[in-house]
């Protein structure tokens, strides 16, 4: 795989109840200390940021994989949950694809199997997978 390079750029303010900003190429976000932790919560999190990165990947995946197989898509969306406890950091991935009306079995199946491969492709997902974070997915194909 070639080498990818991420650089960004975050500049704080105000201690650990001040927040910050983070900048990249095409991201412009406040950053923030949770409540829960002492801080302001006045931006997103770690927590939130990473999270944001494994669904981002996910359906980056899946939306290439969708594309194609040349599927009849309607409309596909994601919704992410995170849970830390002491047994660990928990990822549950809940992506829907609505297909047309007229989409066949055949190609239902392939946006099924497209959900399992998005899984199996994110590089994100498999990076976090390797440091010890659960991800499940739990998919649904629909017709509109």
């Amino acid at each position: 795989m070639t080498e990818l390079k991420t650089n960004l750029n975050i500049v704080w303010h105000g201690g650990a109840t001040g927040n910050g900003t983070l900048k990249a190429d095409y991201l412009d976000t406040k950053v923030a200390i949770p409540i829960s932790l002492g801080g302001s919560g006045n931006g997103t999190d770690p927590k939130e940021l990473l999270v944001s990165s494994a669904a981002t990947c996910f359906i980056a995946t899946l939306t290439y994989m969708l594309e194609s197989r040349k599927l009849p898509v309607v409309e596909h969306t994601i919704n992410s949950e995170a849970a830390i406890s002491d047994n660990g950091f928990n990822i549950t991935h809940y992506p829907q694809i609505i297909l047309s009306a007229d989409a066949t079995e055949i190609q239902i199946q392939s946006a099924q199997r497209a959900i399992e491969g998005a899984d199996k492709g994110c590089e994100v997902g498999n990076l976090l997978k390797k440091a010890g974070v659960t991800i499940e997915v739990q998919g649904k194909v629909s017709l509109k």
